[in-house]
């Protein structure tokens, strides 16, 4: 069973391959589509009536936050220490105060995370609900669970950054996560912490590990970091990513590799 909707300014789709007797899909899709609609309404930075837009203004304390809002903003605030500042939901804030703010721009922003943190929660609720073999495609962010058919792996195709009709890579995943952040398709979004400025050390980043939430943000963290970043990240256990520079090189960890097929190769 498929199902797709458009939502968080993109199409959200999910493909149920197998479930176990009586498990009512339907149902289960319907909640799914009931949850990513409360993550809009709870994190969207486009809308002022927003819990994190309210608290982004000073008008709603943390502390008096939905649980949901809670737990992503102490995330967000444990990536950015791992991360070394490089991934920091706070940096709208900063660069307001020094550039003229564009359409979006929020002083508090934890898109780069909650996107890959509500789609593991989905994904959660489908296996639930008796979902054993599935995908959850939410505008590149994917999670897969089970086997599309016996023998086989989830194959993933990471955009190409300049041609929006192909692929850069395809990679084989079972039971994980796969996260692109990139400069292609919202422009310069990405902010550098360091500068409030655009980050434009790479093109696009891409992040397998098994939790789609940490792959989301290690993906923007990138983004920020540039060739570095794959040097971190080689370095946190069960996560692999992909990244393309401005000059077209496509650069991977040595993780990376075993996912990907076929294989493209690598200029470094």
């Amino acid at each position: 069973m498929r199902r797709a909707e458009q939502i968080w300014g993109t199409v959200v789709s999910v493909d149920v391959r197998d479930a176990r007797d009586g498990a009512d899909v339907p149902g289960a899709l319907d909640a799914v589509f009931a949850w990513f609609k409360r993550v809009d309404d709870l994190f969207s930075t486009w809308r002022d009536d927003t819990e994190v837009r309210r608290i982004g203004r000073g008008e709603l304390d943390v502390a008096e936050a939905s649980p949901e809002v809670r737990t992503v903003l102490a995330l967000c605030d444990e990536v950015r220490v791992e991360t070394a500042g490089a991934f920091d939901i706070t940096v709208g804030a900063r660069a307001a105060e020094e550039v003229d703010p564009w359409p979006g721009l929020a002083p508090l922003d934890p898109s780069g995370l909650v996107k890959g943190w509500a789609v593991d929660r989905a994904a959660s609720m489908l296996q639930d609900a008796g979902a054993r073999a599935f995908s959850i495609n939410a505008g590149g962010d994917v999670a897969v669970r089970g086997q599309p058919a016996p023998g086989t792996a989830w194959r993933v195709g990471i955009r190409h950054p300049w041609e929006p009709d192909k692929v850069a890579a395809v990679v084989a995943v079972v039971d994980t996560g796969v996260a692109t952040s990139g400069r292609y398709e919202r422009g310069d979004h990405v902010l550098d912490p360091r500068t409030g400025r655009p980050a434009t050390a790479l093109t696009s980043a891409s992040v397998i590990g098994p939790d789609l939430a940490l792959a989301d943000a290690y993906a923007t963290a990138l983004v920020v970091m540039g060739v570095d970043g794959l040097r971190w990240i080689t370095g946190v256990a069960g996560y692999a990513a992909m990244a393309i520079t401005d000059e077209r090189r496509v650069l991977s960890t040595p993780g990376f590799a075993r996912h990907r097929v076929p294989a493209i190769a690598d200029d470094a």
